[in-house]
Formats: C-alpha cells, sequence, structure tokens
C-alpha cells in the first residue's frame, strides 16, 4: 500500500448462498480520488461498499483501509446509505442529526463534547446548512436531508466518502447543486459514488467503473460502448461531451 492509497482490493469474492456477487475485484483508491462506480441493480455495487466497510466478510480474497482491516480502519470513512428511513415527525434538529456522526469519539451515553459542537457546526457550514442547524430534519426537503447527512458523515472528519445512489431522494433540479457540492469536498477527501445516473457521473468524477460482479476499472473516466455493454448486457445509452453534448444510442 502506497503512501497515498487508501483502500485496496485484492481477488475480492462475495457469495450469497453459493451465488457470486462479487468476482475477483481488484480495485485500489487513493487520496482525493472521485470514483464513480455505474452498472445495473442486483450488480454488486452496495454489497462492494459494505466489504470497504467491513460489513460484509469476502468469502475469499483480502481488503485493507488505511493498511488496517476495514473493521479498524472503517473510523476513516464517511457512509451515505442508499436509503435513511426515520420517522420524519421525530423531534430531533438538523444539529443533532450530525452530532450522531461524532458518537465514535463521544460515545452514545457521554454528553457531546464542545470540540463535537465545533465540528459539526463546521460541517454543517461546509454543505451550506448551517442556517437550518435548529430546524426539523424531517420538515427538510429530500435534498436538504442528503446534505445534513453528508454534514453528519464530515462530522467524523473521513479520508474517504462512500456514497450510494445518494441523489434517488433528490428532486431532479436539485440534483445539480447536489453534486457540485461533492465537487467541492473532493479537495479535501476521496469519494466513491455509486450511480445510475451515468451521465451525470460521467461529467463530475474523474474515474468510472463499471460493475455486474465482475469490475471493469481503468483508473479513468473513459468508457467505452463495449465495456458498458458488457456490464448492462445490452446497448446503453451514452453522453457525449464536447462543444454540443450529445447521445449515442447504438440499436438494441
Amino acid at each position: 500500500m502506497t503512501a497515498k492509497e487508501l483502500v485496496r482490493l485484492e481477488d475480492v469474492w462475495v457469495y450469497y448462498d453459493s451465488i457470486p456477487v462479487l468476482e475477483a475485484i481488484n480495485l485500489s483508491i487513493e487520496s482525493n480520488d472521485f470514483l464513480g462506480i455505474i452498472g445495473p441493480n442486483g450488480g454488486g455495487k452496495t454489497t462492494l461498499l459494505k466489504v470497504i466497510l467491513g460489513l460484509i466478510k469476502p468469502t475469499r480474497g483480502k481488503v485493507t483501509v488505511l493498511g488496517m482491516p476495514p473493521e479498524r480502519g472503517r473510523k476513516h470513512i464517511g457512509y451515505i446509505s442508499q436509503f435513511n428511513l426515520f420517522d420524519h415527525d421525530f423531534p430531533i434538529s438538523v444539529l443533532e442529526v450530525v452530532l450522531m456522526g461524532r458518537y465514535n469519539r463521544s460515545g452514545l451515553i457521554q454528553r457531546h463534547r464542545e470540540e463535537d459542537r465545533k465540528a459539526a457546526l463546521e460541517a454543517l457550514e461546509t454543505v451550506e446548512m448551517l442556517n437550518y442547524k435548529d430546524r426539523q430534519i424531517g420538515k427538510l426537503s429530500g435534498g436538504e436531508q442528503q446534505r445534513v447527512f453528508i454534514a453528519r458523515a464530515l462530522a467524523t472528519n473521513p479520508k474517504l466518502l462512500l456514497l450510494d445512489e445518494p441523489t434517488a431522494s433528490i428532486d431532479t433540479s436539485m440534483q445539480a447543486d447536489f453534486y457540485e457540492l461533492l465537487d467541492k469536498l473532493k479537495d479535501s477527501m476521496a469519494i466513491v459514488l455509486v450511480s445510475h445516473d451515468v451521465s451525470a457521473v460521467s461529467i463530475y468524477v474523474s474515474e468510472i467503473a463499471c460493475l455486474n460482479h465482475q469490475l471493469f476499472y481503468h483508473g479513468s473516466k473513459e468508457v467505452s460502448a463495449e465495456e458498458l455493454e458488457k456490464t448492462y448486457r445490452c446497448p446503453v445509452q451514452l453522453i457525449a461531451h464536447g462543444t454540443v453534448p450529445h447521445r449515442v444510442l447504438r440499436k438494441h
């Protein structure tokens, strides 16, 4: 593992009931990488993130996070899951939600220290939600809630941010602002973004990997039509960027 390398997966396999979900995955994530992972439903994208977090143990292969087993290294990772299910009527403020990110430092039953509150307020300022700190989380829009959840992850001062379909609950009109926020965050941490939105991912990330049980990854954002077809197993609409962005769709 190099000084810049945060995560390394070597020949990682994961089986569910003898069915392979991840097959021979090799991946390196370095500081300030902005990696987009695309692929079909059921292709193993969420499983891959959980392997990095140490929530799923590979059937075989090796995973290291900052040179440590993922169970120890995950304290340096911020994670935003695909679905944040909670009671929208529960009377908890935005600041209280972000302070939850400090539990690994203050403990569940200890009072938050001043440094915890300072870290939470700084995280809210980073995601431009400081003015909402006293608002009830359930009363915010989907996009505003996602910013708060990112602030909760940032309160831990992570070296790596993992996001699983973070725009699923955000209105289309707000998604560009959300991606711009990630573009700003990439200067201070590595980001791995799992998404179905091929066009948005191709604009904002610096590298793209295609995952459908197997990983197609070349350390760049240039993905060929053939690689996309291998991943999705059918012709895929591409967004070509240039003077005039246009769509490329081969006949099915």
